[in-house]
This record gives structure tokens, C-alpha cells and sequence, in this order.
């Protein structure tokens, strides 16, 4: 009997899609990974991550579910997730698989939970090589589940994309040429401003920097690095002569505002920016010949159910998500309007239809944004001109459709939707008063204060 398929996933953290050569952009930032799912593989061009950050991202990845069925949707999760879920690699342990977690974070159902030599760094400590110490640890596990007789799961949480953004040389300068010190450019004069998160990117920018091109550049050459050290990866599994044998998944939980919409260099707000990730899929034995690309709509609880039919798993769940393997088959249709969320540093939902963007803040943020943003994505894909006061009668639409899924989700989950009751997820223990208060009390202020809310158990 031929052994059960493996599975390397690439559980990327805060990779925006836009950001990858895979994707089309114009810097070659994962020139290997372009040519590794260049075949066999199917890449989702539409994938999104709708409820974010990293806990409710990473969730909804191993669950097939959606956050109404998870109950999580903040940062700041308190309690883990419910014991009657099952997750992707309780599911593979039942079914003889080994399976090991590599990264920040443990995860239930992972047989191994093992992390690596800290790299988060700041200025003062120097270039942060995160993918190869991930690499430390990962190759030589690879090499032990390549040997046993059970086929096995290794999932691996890059995290270089994630700020700090401290690419080791060469890379932090293959995609910036010109004086990050220059006098004359302000860019980052309302970043120093900030008062919630200046303190934090005085740790790490270096002193005296005035180029937000130069901070970008920063993560586009940290994503770059990341993309050489994969390859060392993706070798490996050739050189073990298991590659045809193993799925490889990579996709990201969120992605990164960067420098847009003055949501500077984190992963908070609801623009598409921090929703649209990558989704490539390579299985040599499946998808013959030329990557296909599609361009339906996916999100990350399409993963899970996904995954179990291509290793010829079966399973009761009853999964939110939907098996993309119709989506290639011709058989699926598609989600094209669906609910969005995110409890970071702001509490906002939303609606988003192929056209529109709705959002809704729950209570003041700290960007002083307005309380309804609504968004043309045809004539404004940007997400920069805002038509709340201008269309009226397209807020009251979409509103109507957000809260009859809302109550549509309530009543087949039986439990309130949670971004009404998860009210702590600031950590403040309320919900905010005002704008001013909420800008007056987040605040982080170090790597190692952002180390930790990362290291937290989901």
C-alpha cells in the first residue's frame, strides 16, 4: 500500500500577497518560490484572510472554519479553542500521521510543538536571520520524519515578514538604492508621531532614518530572504526523493499595512491590504503540468477541507470552508460577498462584495478613522476615497447583508457573534470611550513586547 501523501506547510506570517514576485509584483522578492509553483501547483489569485490578526487567522487555517464557529477573533484570545473542534493535525494524528509545529506559537493537535533560536531583533542587536534559524531546526526534522514509516505533517511559521523587518545583508539594500537619511524627506515624520507605536519603531528603524521607502524596502527584502532560505527547504525535499510524495501549502494568516492608510507597518485594520494573502498548492501527483491560477474567491477556511480528500482522508466535520479541488474541477461555486473582521489595535466588521467594502467600527480607534468606511473597489481597488456619506443607500444595503449573516451564523452556531462579546480584546478591559482615549492607551513598546503577544498560546 502506497504511503499517505506529506504535507509542508508554509504557515507565512503578516505576507501580503502584493507584496511576492507569485503575485505579480514588480519587485522579485520569492524568485524561488515562482519557479517551485511553477508546476503542479494551482495558486488562488483571491485569497483572503477575513478575520485577522494571527490568532483568528491561524484558526480558521487549521480548522476549515469560520470565526463564528471558532468563537475567536482577537489578538489577545483569552482561553483556548473550544474542545469540540477539531483541528488539521488531531485530524492527521488519527489517521497515523506524525505532526510537528515549528514557529512561535503551539497549536493543538501537533504532536511536536518546537521553536528556534530568537530572532526577533532590533537596531541595537542587529540583522534578525529568522528564516535561518527556522531552518536550524526544520532541516533536520525533516530528515527524521523523511526517514519513519508514517507519513507526516510539518508546519512551519516563517515570520520574517512580521516586523522588525532586519533582512541580513545583502538584502536589506536589493531593493533600496538611494539615502534612507535624507534630511529633506519627511515620509516618516507621522510615524515618529505615533504615539502608540513610535517607541516601538525607534527600537528597530535605524537612527536617524526619514525613507518610509526605506522601512518597505526593509520587508520586501526580508520577504526576499525568507524565499532563499525556503529554497534550502524545497531542495531538501528532492534531495530526500519525497518531494512528489508531499504537499506543499503556502499562504500567510494576514498581511501589512506598510505604509498605507497611515496604518503604519503592522497588520491592523480592515483594507485589503491585511486580508489578501497567498494561497499556492503544489502536488506533483494531482495537478499535472503548468501552475493553473484561479481567480475565485478563497479564504483560509478553504485550507482544511481542502487538504483531507487530497490525502484521501475522510471526516465528519462539517466544515465552513469549501474543498477548492471543485474550484479546479469546475465544480464549486464561489463565495463572492463575505463577513470581515479584526480585534488588533481596532474592533471593526464589515461586508465585501466584489465591488464594495463596508466597514464598521465597534468602538473608537485609535487612527481617529471614521465610525463607516465604504469603498468602490472597481473605480477605487486602493480602498483612498471614502463613500459613506456619499451612498447612503449602499451602507444601508450591505449593513442589511452583514447582519442577516451575522444572524444567520448565530442561530447555526448558537452563540453570539464574537465580536460582540470579546469586549477585552484591547486588554484595556472595556471597550473604548473615545479615539483619544483609545490613542492614549495602546501602546508597544519594544520587539520583545511584540515577541510575547506572538508567543501566546492560540
Amino acid at each position: 500500500m502506497d504511503k499517505k501523501p506529506n504535507i509542508l506547510f508554509l504557515g507565512i506570517d503578516s505576507l501580503r500577497s502584493d507584496h511576492t514576485s507569485l503575485y505579480g509584483y514588480k519587485k522579485l522578492t520569492t524568485p524561488h518560490m515562482d519557479k517551485f509553483f511553477s508546476e503542479s501547483s494551482v495558486i488562488f489569485e483571491k485569497m483572503y484572510s477575513p478575520s485577522i490578526p494571527t490568532t483568528p487567522g491561524y484558526a480558521s487555517m487549521l480548522t476549515g472554519l469560520d470565526c463564528f464557529s471558532t468563537d475567536i477573533v482577537a489578538l489577545r484570545h483569552k482561553g483556548g479553542l473550544r474542545e469540540d473542534i477539531k483541528t488539521l493535525p488531531e485530524v492527521l494524528v488519527e489517521n497515523g500521521y506524525r505532526t510537528v509545529n515549528i514557529g512561535y506559537g503551539n497549536y493543538r493537535g501537533f504532536q511536536e510543538n518546537l521553536s528556534y533560536k530568537s530572532s526577533w531583533g532590533s537596531w541595537a542587536q542587529g540583522r534578525s536571520p529568522k528564516a535561518a534559524s527556522m531552518n536550524e531546526v526544520a532541516i533536520p526534522k525533516l530528515n527524521e520524519l523523511a526517514q519513519g514509516e508514517e507519513p507526516f505533517m510539518l508546519f512551519l511559521r516563517h515570520m520574517d515578514p512580521h516586523s522588525p523587518y532586519l533582512p541580513p545583508e545583502p538584502f536589506d539594500r536589493l531593493f533600496f538604492n538611494g539615502d534612507e537619511f535624507d534630511k529633506n524627506n519627511k515620509s516618516l515624520e507621522p510615524v515618529y508621531a505615533f504615539k502608540p507605536f513610535c517607541d516601538y519603531f525607534y527600537t528597530w528603524f535605524p537612527p536617524f532614518c526619514t525613507s518610509s521607502d526605506y522601512i518597505i524596502a526593509q520587508y520586501d527584502g526580508a520577504i526576499a530572504y525568507m524565499d532563499s532560505c525556503i529554497a534550502i527547504l524545497l531542495n531538501e525535499l528532492e534531495h530526500l526523493g519525497i518531494a512528489d510524495n508531499t504537499i506543499v501549502v503556502a499562504t500567510s494568516d494576514h498581511g501589512e499595512t506598510l505604509y498605507d492608510h497611515d496604518c503604519y507597518f503592522d497588520h491592523h485594520s480592515l483594507y485589503d491590504n491585511c486580508l489578501v494573502v497567498p494561497l499556492a498548492i503544489k502536488f506533483p501527483k494531482k495537478f499535472k503540468g503548468c501552475a493553473r491560477r484561479y481567480k475565485d474567491y478563497a479564504q483560509l477556511k478553504d485550507i482544511m477541507p481542502t487538504l483531507l480528500p487530497m490525502l484521501g482522508i475522510e471526516t465528519d466535520i462539517k466544515f465552513d470552508g469549501r474543498n477548492l479541488c471543485d474550484v479546479v474541477s469546475g465544480k464549486a461555486p464561489q463565495e463572492p460577498e463575505f463577513y470581515i473582521t479584526e480585534a488588533t489595535w481596532m474592533r471593526k466588521h464589515g461586508w465585501r462584495t466584489p465591488e464594495w467594502k463596508l466597514m464598521i467600527a465597534l468602538e473608537p480607534d485609535f487612527h481617529f478613522k471614521p465610525e463607516i468606511e465604504l469603498y468602490n473597489l472597481i473605480k477605487d481597488p486602493d480602498e483612498n476615497h471614502n463613500l459613506a456619506e456619499e451612498e447612503p443607500e449602499v451602507v444601508k444595503f450591505l449593513t442589511e447583508r452583514m447582519l442577516a449573516h451575522i444572524a444567520k451564523r448565530e442561530s447555526e452556531t448558537g452563540r453570539t457573534n464574537p465580536m460582540y462579546t470579546n469586549l477585552d480584546w484591547s486588554g484595556f478591559g472595556r471597550p473604548f470611550a473615545s479615539s483619544e482615549e483609545a490613542y492614549n492607551t495602546l501602546h508597544i513598546g519594544d520587539p520583545e513586547a511584540a515577541k510575547k503577544l506572538q508567543e501566546m498560546k492560540k
